[in-house]
């Protein structure tokens, strides 16, 4: 791995302008259960049921308890030495944007800045109804199931659902440092199954532009990246720095 690590850090020196994007791997090292894994499930229901707008119409008060649980999961764990890493990494370079698939807000914690939420945050709530403004908020428990604005209208995780469209704002700010095309990507601790980011690195790849996979196991971009690293994402990154 020590042959690798030296050929990423070759590229971080020649590069003024880095992407990373995340994914789960990362957060699963700071004990954030997967989506996808069996630790995901709740009252043996299928996440992939729960998180959806049909789920939310008929049944809201289920889908913000299994919320509510997901948050106090969430709300124990702190960021781990890979999202220090790509903090620090943040503010070495010139210009830098952090696009991750993650929900629970722990690049933020770590001091990451300029980050594109792809699938929203946990802990973000926004009304159901026009207008569909949107706010933080870290209570746990919830006070009341489902919570309501202070109208009577009901609230929803500001989250992506299944069948959804990601949100304008984050593609946007993706699209605006990508219209400048950026010397080096790092693609962390994701399986790849995503479409959108199939298809960003394919773009990449097809303009020349650098793309390094850190991940454990073998994905779809690992016959297609420049560089692979295989390992954990915590304990790659810190030595890359």
């Amino acid at each position: 791995m020590d042959q690798q690590v030296n050929k990423l850090r070759e590229f971080l020196r020649d590069a003024k302008r880095v992407a990373v994007i995340t994914g789960a791997g990362v957060s699963a090292e700071s004990g954030v259960p997967t989506f996808r894994g069996k630790e995901g499930l709740w009252r043996d229901y299928d996440p992939t049921v729960l998180a959806t707008p049909q789920a939310f119409r008929e049944d809201p008060k289920l889908v913000w308890e299994w919320y509510d649980w997901r948050r106090g999961l969430i709300a124990t764990c702190l960021p781990n030495p890979a999202h220090e890493a790509i903090a620090k990494l943040e503010a070495s370079c010139e210009d830098f944007l952090l696009i991750t698939q993650n929900v629970d807000g722990l690049h933020h914690l770590a001091g990451s800045q300029n980050i594109a939420e792809m699938h929203g945050n946990i802990w973000r709530v926004r009304r159901s109804a026009p207008p569909h403004r949107e706010w933080e908020d870290r209570t746990h428990p919830l006070a009341d199931i489902p919570p309501r604005d202070h109208d009577g209208t009901l609230l929803r995780p500001a989250v992506v659902w299944y069948g959804e469209m990601l949100p304008s704002q984050e593609t946007a700010k993706v699209e605006r440092f990508f219209s400048d095309p950026p010397d080096l990507v790092i693609v962390v601790g994701t399986s790849a199954q995503i479409t959108w980011l199939i298809g960003y690195v394919q773009q990449f790849r097809a303009t020349g532009i650098r793309v390094v996979e850190v991940n454990l196991e073998p994905t779809g971009l690992s016959g297609i990246v420049d560089l692979t690293i295989r390992g954990r994402a915590g304990a790659v990154l810190p030595k890359v720095l």
